[in-house]
């Protein structure tokens, strides 16, 4: 009678509930959750299963899971990517300019280097301009730019995309690229009339180039990259544009006659 008892009752010294979770981890299918637990009721002790199924997240929000893992580890190693995501969050905007004075100082350097003769010899002063640019101009300008594209668009959908690229395309570009060449002009000692006429010859031939650049670059950097890297990424970018740009300005001014 005792043993009996004992096989009948045997199920009070297990654990009342059981989770077990099973997925697989290459899987595109629905995580399973298999709960079992003992029900009460009229009839004799039963041993029920239940199976619920919870949607696995998509392709995309896992890339962005793991980026933003991966970048908020980084921010905790030791070394120079550890140290500058840090100086992103603590010091944005000083750390945003410093980053696009050098990217424009070494672009300009390489500009130098296609384009200079044999025997020839760096121009520093020039390369100190453009290093300015990037650090007073461009620098805080990108900061701005995208924290104000961020405010009035913060979604990362295509609509939202396609409208930041055309408004970089029609506003920021247009706007930045005229202060480049005059920034560049005027501290090479040409006139307000030089400048303007510079502008007339320059800038409409160079806006439409960048339309055959710029807009699969800001694709990615508006729908891919978060806010506070986008200026590194635009700045990147950049440096294969102000190759062209400084060369671009490098030209004579334009004869008035």
């Amino acid at each position: 009678m005792v043993n009996s008892l004992r096989r009948r009752c045997g199920w009070l010294l297990r654990p009342v509930v059981a989770h077990i979770d099973t997925t697989t981890k290459a899987s595109v299918s629905a995580k399973i959750r298999w709960r079992s637990y003992f029900s009460f009721g009229s009839s004799p002790m039963r041993f029920r299963v239940r199976e619920s199924k919870v949607p696995c997240p998509t392709i995309l929000e896992t890339i962005r899971y793991r980026f933003f893992s991966s970048v908020s580890a980084s921010k905790s190693r030791i070394g120079f990517v550890g140290w500058y995501m840090r100086k992103l969050d603590t010091h944005p905007f000083i750390t945003k300019s410093i980053t696009s004075s050098l990217i424009y100082g070494a672009s300009d350097l390489t500009s130098q280097m296609i384009t200079m003769p044999s025997p020839g010899s760096f121009d520093l002063i020039r390369t100190t301009r453009m290093t300015a640019y990037g650090l007073l101009i461009l620098g805080p300008s990108q900061h701005l730019w995208f924290n104000f594209m961020s405010t009035i668009s913060p979604t990362r959908d295509l609509l939202s995309t396609f409208k930041k690229m055309f408004l970089g395309q029609a506003v920021y570009g247009p706007i930045i690229t005229s202060v480049f060449f005059s920034y560049n002009a005027s501290l090479q000692g040409e006139s307000g009339r030089e400048i303007a006429a510079r502008l007339n010859r320059d800038l409409l031939p160079t806006m439409l180039n960048g339309l055959l650049y710029w807009p699969v670059c800001d694709f990615v950097t508006y729908k891919f990259v978060p806010v506070h890297l986008q200026p590194l990424i635009n700045s990147s970018f950049q440096y294969v544009w102000t190759i062209y740009l400084t060369y671009m300005a490098s030209l004579k001014a334009v004869e008035i006659n």
